[in-house]
C-alpha cells in the first residue's frame, strides 16, 4: 500500500518525533507511580482468587489492608510476601482472607535480608503467574497452526451482549459460523468504574456482560470448540480499560483472550477517569498485553462521535501516533496494535465517500505494519434500516479499498435497537458480499496524483503535526484538560480513580514489572 498516497517521509518521520516528545513525560510519570489496580494485577498473578461473601474480590482486600498500614508507594509485594514469611501463611489468598478480618498487620521489611527474602518469594510467585500466561500464549499458537487463520482480511468482528454469558455463548458460536473471526464480548453498562472486578459466572447485565475470569474462560472454551467444527481459530475479545485496567490485562492473559480493547485516553475522555491513574495502568497493562501476544484495539473511533469527523479528522491520527508510541515504549509490537478509525462523516458531506476513503488510506499508510480496527458508521445512523444497511456497504467497501486489518460489522439498526440474531445475518451478507466482490481490489485502487484523495490526506498529516507541534510545547496532559481531543476537558488533577494512584517510594517493587521489562 505505500505510496499512493504520495506522504512526504519527513513530514511523517516529524510526526512520529513529536508524538515521542508529547508522550515521553507521559512515560516518565507512569513508570513512578503504582495504582491500587497495577498492585491488584501482581496479586493476581501471584495466585490470589475469589471473593469475600460480599463479592468483593480477596485482591481488593489484601492491597486495602496493606494500604491502610503502609501505603501503596512501597508497592504490595514486599509487605505482602514479608508477611507470609513472618506470619507463617503459605497461602496468599489465606492470608488476604486473616487481612480482611484484621488478624494480619502490614510492614515494609527493615533489613536487607528480610527485604531480599520477600523479594525473591515476590519473584517466585508471580513468575509462576507469567509462566501460566506465556503457556496461553504458546497454546494460542498451536492452535493457529493446527486450525489456521482466517483467509481473508480484514477479519470479520462482531459484538455479543446479552448480559448473560450462558446467553452469549451460543450466540458467539453462531455468529461464527456465520462468517465471523473475531468475537467481543460488550461489557455492561458501567463497569469501567467499578473499582474491583466481579467473580465467578454472570447471568445479568445492563447493555452487556460482565466481564469477570469465569466469563473470559467460559467463551475462550466455547470459541476452541467451534474452531475446531469450523477449521479456523476464532478470536476472542474483550476490555481492559476502565479503573480495573491493568487486572483485566492480566486476566486475559491467564485466559487466552486473544484481542483487548486498550486505549491510552479513553477513559480519560469518555469516562472521566483521572488522567494520571489512566497512564499508568495503561502502561502496565500494555506490557502484559505484549507478553501475552494480545493484539490491542484502540478507541479513536469514539473521538468522532463527539466532535466533527471532518474537522476533527487530524486528532485521530495525533492519537494514533500517540498510542504507537506509548504501545512501542511498553513492548508491544506492531502486529500487535489494532489502531483505531471509524466511518463517521455526515453522509450528506459532499464528497464524503472521497473523504472516508482518503482518512482510511492516510491511517493505512502511516501504519502499514498494523491491523488497523475500521469502525462502522453510528452517530449518523438515523433509524432508517434500509439507508443503514446501504451505509454499512459503503463502509465495508472502504475498508476492503483501503486493506483495512479489521472490520467491525455495521448494524442496519443502530440507534434503534440491539441487534436481533436476524440483523446480524444480514449484517454479515453485507460483509461478505462486499468483501467477497472486491477481493483484492485494494490492489487496483490508486489515487490520482494531486487529485482530491491525496491532498485531503497530506492536510490531515499536516494539521496533526501542527497539534503534536503545540502539544509537545504545552503537554498531553494540559492539551487533555484543555478538550482537544473528543472536546472533552479533562484536568490532571480530578477524575475517577485519583485517589488510588501513588507515587514510589525508593524502595518500591514490583516482580511483575521487573520481569516484562527485563
Amino acid at each position: 500500500m505505500a505510496g499512493k498516497l504520495n506522504l512526504d517521509p519527513e513530514v511523517v518521520a516529524k510526526a512520529r518525533r513529536l508524538a515521542e516528545r508529547a508522550g515521553g513525560p507521559v512515560v516518565e510519570l507512569a513508570r513512578s507511580h503504582t495504582t491500587v489496580s497495577v498492585e491488584r494485577a501482581v496479586l493476581r498473578l501471584a495466585g490470589v482468587h475469589g471473593a469475600d461473601s460480599d463479592g468483593i474480590p480477596w485482591v481488593n482486600r489484601l492491597v486495602d489492608a496493606v494500604r491502610a498500614d503502609v501505603g501503596l508507594g512501597h508497592g504490595v509485594s514486599l509487605p505482602v510476601f514479608h508477611a507470609m514469611r513472618t506470619t507463617g501463611v503459605d497461602d496468599i489468598t489465606v492470608l488476604a482472607q486473616k487481612a480482611a478480618a484484621g488478624a494480619v498487620r502490614f510492614g515494609v521489611p527493615e533489613g536487607k535480608a528480610e527485604a531480599t527474602a520477600a523479594r525473591r518469594a515476590a519473584k517466585r510467585a508471580t513468575g509462576d503467574g507469567l509462566k501460566l500466561v506465556d503457556r496461553r500464549r504458546a497454546e494460542r499458537d498451536r492452535l493457529i497452526k493446527r486450525y489456521g487463520d482466517p483467509r481473508q482480511r480484514p477479519w470479520i468482528y462482531l459484538i455479543v451482549a446479552t448480559g448473560d454469558i450462558y446467553e452469549d455463548i451460543p450466540q458467539a458460536q453462531a455468529a461464527a459460523r456465520a462468517g465471523a473471526d473475531i468475537i467481543a464480548v460488550i461489557r455492561s453498562t458501567g463497569q469501567s468504574l467499578l473499582d474491583y472486578v466481579p467473580e465467578g459466572a454472570t447471568r445479568e447485565g445492563f447493555a452487556g456482560t460482565y466481564a469477570t475470569q469465569e466469563n473470559f474462560r467460559l467463551m475462550r472454551a466455547a470459541l476452541d470448540e467451534t474452531s475446531k467444527e469450523l477449521g479456523r481459530y476464532v478470536r476472542l475479545t474483550n476490555y481492559a480499560s476502565g479503573l480495573c485496567m491493568p487486572e483485566m490485562a492480566a486476566m486475559a492473559g491467564l485466559e487466552r483472550l486473544d484481542m483487548m480493547l486498550n486505549d491510552s485516553m479513553y477513559g480519560i475522555l469518555f469516562r472521566d477517569i483521572n488522567p494520571i491513574r489512566t497512564f499508568v495502568d495503561q502502561r502496565f497493562s500494555r506490557q502484559v498485553h505484549a507478553r501475552a501476544g494480545i493484539i490491542i484495539n484502540t478507541g479513536e473511533d469514539n473521538y468522532l462521535t463527539t466532535a466533527d469527523a471532518v474537522e476533527a479528522a487530524h486528532t485521530v491520527t495525533v492519537s494514533q501516533l500517540l498510542n504507537e508510541f506509548f504501545a512501542h515504549e511498553a513492548g508491544l509490537a506492531d502486529w500487535q496494535l489494532g489502531l483505531g478509525h471509524a466511518f463517521e462523516i455526515n453522509p450528506e458531506v459532499p464528497e464524503s465517500f472521497r473523504l472516508e476513503l482518503a482518512h482510511a488510506l492516510l491511517a493505512r499508510e502511516l501504519f502499514p505494519a498494523a491491523p488497523l480496527k475500521w469502525m462502522p458508521p453510528t452517530k449518523h445512523m438515523t433509524g432508517d434500516v434500509f439507508r443503514g444497511n446501504l451505509l454499512d456497504g459503503f463502509f465495508n467497501l472502504v475498508g476492503a479499498l483501503t486493506g483495512q486489518g479489521i472490520l467491525l460489522v455495521g448494524m442496519m439498526t443502530e440507534a434503534v435497537v440491539t441487534p436481533w440474531l436476524s440483523d446480524r445475518d444480514i449484517a454479515l451478507q453485507n460483509v461478505r458480499y462486499v468483501l467477497t466482490g472486491a477481493g483484492n481490489l485494494h490492489e487496483d485502487f490508486v489515487p490520482a496524483p494531486g487529485g482530491f484523495i491525496q491532498q485531503r490526506a497530506n492536510q490531515v498529516l499536516s494539521e496533526a503535526v501542527d497539534l503534536l507541534d503545540r502539544i509537545a510545547d504545552d503537554t498531553l496532559l494540559n492539551a487533555i484538560a484543555d478538550g482537544t481531543f473528543g472536546i472533552m476537558k479533562r484536568p490532571a488533577d480530578r477524575g475517577k480513580g485519583l485517589d488510588g494512584v501513588a507515587k514510589h517510594e525508593e524502595d518500591y517493587y514490583n516482580p511483575v514489572t521487573e520481569a516484562l521489562e527485563a
